[in-house]
């Protein structure tokens, strides 16, 4: 798995210094919307029994203009398949978020961190009999890349923790994304 994050990461990382320094946030307007996607990975007492799975995550930005601070609400949707096979843990998420931006010439390090709600349901053969609402929180950091002036991309990672009983379900997505 190493084989596609490290080149990918490194080449993003290569094009963002060699941009020119085009700022992200061209016009007053603070709001935006955009999504990511990437590979999640397991950790914990949910990578014993699951494989690597995926994410894919629509947001909604605020950014005021004068403040390194911003907010994200996300809607994320995580899937992890059953060693073995013959099913799935899912885990869509609801949460809020705050961004804060680090100084920065050419592309532009953030940590985010946040909670929200998380549905945690299996997935097997025979349907999705459990499914459980727990409130959870994340943390992770990413960093902005300035290839365009109408909206910016990143990439960034994100360790996420519910705690369920009898145990604990974390993982850590890596995205790639989109504000516009």
């Amino acid at each position: 798995m190493n084989r596609f994050i490290i080149p990918t990461l490194a080449t993003l990382v290569a094009m963002a210094a060699a941009a020119p320094g085009a700022n992200a946030q061209s016009s007053s307007n603070p709001f935006q919307i955009g999504g990511a996607a990437g590979i999640a990975f397991p950790t914990g007492d949910l990578g014993t029994f699951t494989n690597t799975g995926y994410n894919v995550t629509l947001a909604v930005g605020y950014n005021p203009a004068a403040s390194p601070v911003g907010l994200r609400f996300e809607a994320a949707y995580n899937e992890f398949g059953f060693q073995g096979g013959g099913g799935s843990i899912n885990v869509p998420a609801f949460t809020a978020n705050a961004v804060f931006a680090l100084p920065a010439s050419g592309f532009t390090p953030y940590v985010i961190g946040g909670g929200g709600l998380y549905r945690v349901g299996a997935s097997t053969a025979f349907g999705n009999p459990n499914s459980e609402n727990r409130f959870g929180f994340n943390v992770g950091a990413g960093v902005k890349l300035p290839f365009s002036t109408s909206f910016e991309t990143f990439v960034e990672a994100r360790y996420n923790y519910v705690s369920m009983n009898g145990g604990s379900l974390g993982f850590i997505p890596v995205t790639v994304g989109i504000m516009w």
